[in-house]
């Protein structure tokens, strides 16, 4: 049995099953196990490397060949795909409370297998075609049947297909660039080409403009499944770039460009949130800000920049999960989910409320909670560095804690005799409370991350140095 096929094809055919087979009232325990058990395994077993379990000896292969083309997945990728499918399992599991289980459950699955696939594909150019079909696959997430798409939703796939070819030029041109490196035109050249498919796939200021409209259009869970998958592995796919050639890091130009794009998408989506008075468009914003602070990681000039943006990405996955699920809660009840809808929820669902608020604040890194030791660490680096760009990540992240306080105005917003309730049925309690017993045990406790984060930096060996 080789790695690709247990974490790419296995969950991709599950997939497939789960939508043509199952009914709703199954596929949410079902694909959040698969997910849950590649996990454990991605954790407890090591690739290309045999166990012996009795008198019986198991070795998972690291590669497979698919009409010539490689899929690797090597044994430093263990933690990751941990990561990535434990995370997954989450949102899978959140499928039944928000009741998209379904669909979201087979194509999500689908969607992190293709993902898989693009880092772990040979040559690794071909991981641009991969995450352009993923993203086809979001729309029918997105988008119910027989209903047309809004333009949030065609910003979003035509703003991805755009960055394909500019992303596969780029690789074409870099190989031009290993042969004769003193090519200073073709270096330019690539290095632009490759700046405008991450600023689409990134949605990089003022790229993302599509975001705060499809979080108007789209479930809010949906939506934010595909503003935690899609960034998750474009960062992951960009630090393999940087890794790959190392003279792309040590371009000032590149660099400062990478830099100063994360500050400016963290300072104007913070501003741009805190004016908003729709909880979808905050939560667009909101994921904007958290993008815009990895891309401000990645152009870290130190050794510890990984571990930083790991440290980032790990709790963004937990803190999008559950401020989405309980906006879904709500939107049963607010549709429009509009300030002047939602006056009063927090007496009707303290439990779905409480959660916005939590994951609010941790994004905007509040102490305490999952978002805090992330924000810390890259002030502390980003400190020495520049002070200006870490006044504008500040202001950013103040913006987002304007927000959330306005958010909280507009949900206890409410007339004396209104009667406290609990509308919420136990498994959106259940859930909605590991969610925020997550992101309070993550913020105390961020050493309980070290043993997978001190693993990850082995993945990208060269921008260690």
């Amino acid at each position: 049995m080789s790695a690709p096929i247990i974490w790419i094809l296995l969950p991709f055919v599950s997939g497939a099953l789960i939508l043509l087979l199952l009914g709703e009232k199954y596929a949410a325990y079902i694909g959040g196990g698969i997910a849950a058990f590649l996990a454990m395994i991605a954790l407890f077993v090591p690739i290309d490397t045999a166990l012996l379990i009795g008198s019986v000896s198991i070795k998972i292969a690291p590669a497979i060949q698919v009409f010539g083309r490689s899929f690797e997945l090597v044994t430093a990728d263990g933690p990751l795909l941990a990561v990535l499918y434990g995370l997954a399992a989450l949102w899978l599991f959140g499928t039944e409370a928000s009741g998209t289980a379904h669909r979201f459950v087979s194509l999500g699955l689908m969607i992190v297998a293709l993902l898989t696939a693009s880092i772990a594909v040979e040559p690794f150019l071909y991981a641009a075609l991969l995450l352009e079909i993923a993203a086809m696959l979001v729309v029918p997430l997105l988008v119910p049947l027989y209903q047309k798409p809004g333009k949030g939703v065609v910003r979003f796939i035509i703003y991805q297909t755009f960055a394909m070819p500019f992303i596969l030029f780029s690789g074409w041109m870099l190989a031009g660039v290993e042969a004769s490196p003193g090519n200073l035109s073709t270096t330019i050249q690539s290095g632009v080409m490759l700046s405008m498919g991450f600023a689409f796939l990134f949605g990089v200021f003022p790229l993302y403009n599509w975001i705060p409209q499809l979080m108007e259009e789209a479930s809010p869970y949906a939506a934010g499944f595909l503003l935690w998958a899609l960034p998750t592995f474009t960062v992951i796919f960009s630090l393999g770039f940087l890794d790959r050639y190392t003279w792309l890091r040590n371009t000032s130009q590149i660099a400062n460009a990478i830099f100063y794009s994360g500050v400016i998408m963290t300072a104007t989506s913070g501003i741009f949130g805190a004016l908003q008075r729709h909880l979808g468009r905050i939560l667009g914003y909101a994921a904007i800000a958290e993008t815009g602070l990895l891309l401000t990681a990645i152009a870290l000039k130190t050794p510890d920049m990984v571990s930083i943006v790991f440290l980032t990405l790990i709790p963004r996955g937990l803190e999008l999960s559950v401020w989405a699920l309980a906006l879904s809660i709500i939107k049963r009840r607010a549709y429009p989910l509009r300030f002047s809808d939602i006056q009063g929820m927090a007496r009707k669902y303290p439990i779905a409320v409480g959660a916005i608020f939590f994951a609010h604040l941790s994004i905007a890194g509040f102490p305490l909670l999952a978002g805090f030791p992330s924000r810390l660490a890259l002030w502390q680096e980003l400190s020495l560095q520049s002070l200006s760009a870490s006044l504008w990540v500040f202001i950013g992240l103040l913006g987002l804690l304007i927000s959330a306080l306005r958010t909280l105005a507009a949900f206890v917003m409410a007339k004396e005799d209104t009667k406290w309730e609990m509308n919420e049925s136990p498994i959106q309690t259940v859930m909605l409370g590991i969610g925020m017993a997550g992101l309070l045990v993550l913020g105390m406790f961020p050493q309980s991350l070290q043993p997978i984060i001190s693993n990850l930096p082995a993945l990208f060996q060269h921008l260690n140095q």
